[in-house]
């Protein structure tokens, strides 16, 4: 497959990127700044430009068969106005038809479901831009005539595990929204085989370890 990705210099980028290459895939990161990424590959295409700008979006997008974002505000953002996620969204569901392109993976979060007691409801709180963004860019994805899938992790952790369980909306029995993790590593294996399978299409799916 070709897949163009989104927030590749971040945590699940980066495992999305190498995954993807260890899959045998070709691979464009589309990022703002291509020299965060270090490593070389004959199938991994760098290409400078904004997730925000539709016209550099669409420009970039023809001839790939499935894109991936896995953008993220920085934790300083996420509890302050942010909007990047809806905007980034926006711009892609746009950019996506006039690229002829029809699927779509999406990370958001776990917390978006419902439930969770106290904790979960202080969380809320706490990062209310980061959720209102996280609301805006899935109504954006969902209202999308796309192959879109959205996937809802707990809290991420570095590991090199990729095993996940995935739910379509709800996580999975016995996780817990506040207790529960994942690794940013399986968060990236769960979008490569939903993409590779064309699972999950226009379903919303909570994954967990």
């Amino acid at each position: 497959m070709r897949l163009f990705i989104l927030g590749a210099t971040g945590r699940t980028g980066r495992e999305l990127v190498d995954i993807a290459l260890a899959r045998g895939h070709q691979v464009t990161a589309f990022v703002r700044s291509p020299a965060k990424i270090t490593r070389r590959d004959p199938r991994l295409a760098l290409v400078e430009g904004d997730p925000l700008g539709v016209e550099e979006l669409s420009s970039a997008l023809p001839g790939h068969d499935a894109v991936i974002s896995a953008l993220g505000p920085l934790p300083r953002q996420a509890m302050t106005r942010t909007t990047l996620l809806e905007e980034s969204a926006s711009s892609a569901m746009t950019a996506l038809p006039r690229a002829g392109v029809r699927r779509f993976l999406i990370v958001s979060s776990a917390l978006l479901f419902p439930g969770g007691g106290p904790v979960a409801a202080l969380l809320r709180l706490m990062l209310r831009p980061h959720f209102r963004d996280l609301k805006a860019m899935e109504n954006r994805v969902r209202a999308a005539a796309i192959d879109w899938t959205i996937a809802r992790p707990p809290r991420l952790v570095a590991a090199t595990d990729e095993r996940y369980r995935a739910e379509p909306g709800a996580l999975p029995a016995g996780a817990n929204l506040v207790s529960s993790v994942l690794s940013w590593r399986a968060v990236a294996a769960f979008l490569l085989d939903a993409a590779e399978g064309s699972r999950h299409l226009r379903e919303v799916v909570g994954i967990c370890r």
